[in-house]
């Protein structure tokens, strides 16, 4: 995470490293004088730990590996470096790679180094803050960006072995089956349901593309005054996926406030400015030459069931001791809530 009006904190005592290691690294790739740096970490990032490096008016980002035993699959900020590097002649608004160090004799684990990007971050999609046409122009500006990405030929790029091309909704549907079974807790009929149907009916169209998989307004920087995206963040989950994985999870905002403070349903509209999912999606298939996207329910019940999967996996590491009880029950919860609006979608209920 590299977010502007994000609060900044000491560094965190779990991520302290040789910050004289990383002076004297500074000093050696980049051009100017690094003795006088200045590090903070930002709150939030405990995926892949971010920092602030200042010194005297340049400023930088450095992301990083967490310490201890990974993964071998998990916190790749190789490849985070990589995929915002290769889109950086596109129109795709990422931050300026400046370098990426795989060497964990460094500061203890890879890391890369980033420009920082002066913006605005809105977490709360329902934009309360702002006027009507501004949420507007907001919003299409989201799928300007999420259209520009999902254009882009990653082969060009060189990201042609980025991931699998292809069968991507059958090869997620079985991933997040097996994880969900593997936390099962309690029956859910409508997981149960789902993952019965899900892998029956994916549809035939079987695009490829760079998919962020996590696509949604608080993971974008925005013009400090403009109503337009400046810098797309927090590539952690990106593949080569299917594009319209990424538009049913944009598009899951209109449905649950499961990725924000609350539901856009009822809120969307001429009054409020926000665009309805009609309209959404409307402009995505302008942007994208599609003449509409058939079975859209399909996508947006993929995106809750893998949220299902999810939300099950952090419940049954809580009930396990791994967190606390409260928090535990509210994930179960949410499981359950998550799991029936998916199904609810292939009934065609929502």
């Amino acid at each position: 995470m590299m977010k502007t009006d994000a609060k900044l904190t000491p560094v965190r005592e779990a991520h302290r490293f040789n910050e004289t290691a990383l002076y004297q690294f500074l000093q050696n790739k980049l051009d100017g004088d690094f003795d006088q740096l200045s590090i903070r970490q930002f709150e939030g990032g405990q995926s892949n730990p971010t920092f602030l490096i200042s010194c005297d008016d340049k400023h930088f980002v450095l992301r990083k590996k967490p310490p201890g035993k990974l993964l071998p699959s998990a916190h790749q900020v190789e490849r985070e470096y990589r995929v915002m590097d290769a889109l950086a002649a596109t129109d795709v608004p990422v931050p300026k790679m400046r370098l990426l160090c795989e060497d964990d004799t460094v500061i203890g684990t890879p890391f890369f180094v980033m420009e920082y990007v002066h913006g605005r971050v809105l977490e709360d999609f329902t934009l309360p803050d702002q006027t009507p046409q501004e949420r507007r122009s907001i919003y299409l500006d989201m799928v300007r960006v999420l259209a520009a990405l999902h254009s882009v030929n990653y082969i060009d790029l060189g990201l042609g072995n980025f991931g699998k091309p292809g069968n991507y909704f059958s090869r997620q549907i079985s991933r997040w089956s097996k994880q969900y079974i593997a936390a099962k807790t309690d029956d859910i009929a409508s997981m149960e349901r789902l993952m019965r149907y899900l892998p029956q009916n994916v549809p035939e169209d079987d695009t490829s593309c760079i998919a962020h998989g996590d696509f949604r307004m608080g993971n974008m920087l925005f013009h400090p005054t403009e109503p337009r995206i400046v810098a797309l963040l927090d590539w952690e989950l990106s593949t080569l996926g299917h594009p319209l994985g990424d538009l049913g999870y944009s598009c899951m905002a209109y449905h649950s406030g499961i990725i924000g403070p609350r539901s856009l349903k009822g809120l969307a509209g001429q009054q409020t400015g926000i665009p309805t999912q009609e309209e959404f999606v409307a402009e995505y298939c302008r942007l994208t030459e599609r003449d509409s996207i058939p079975g859209l329910n399909f996508y947006l019940a993929f995106s809750f069931f893998r949220f299902a999967s999810i939300l099950q996996g952090v419940y049954k590491r809580g009930i396990m001791g791994n967190a606390s009880s409260t928090e535990a029950l509210e994930k179960g919860r949410l499981a359950l809530e998550m799991a029936d609006i998916a199904w609810n979608l292939i009934e065609g209920d929502v």
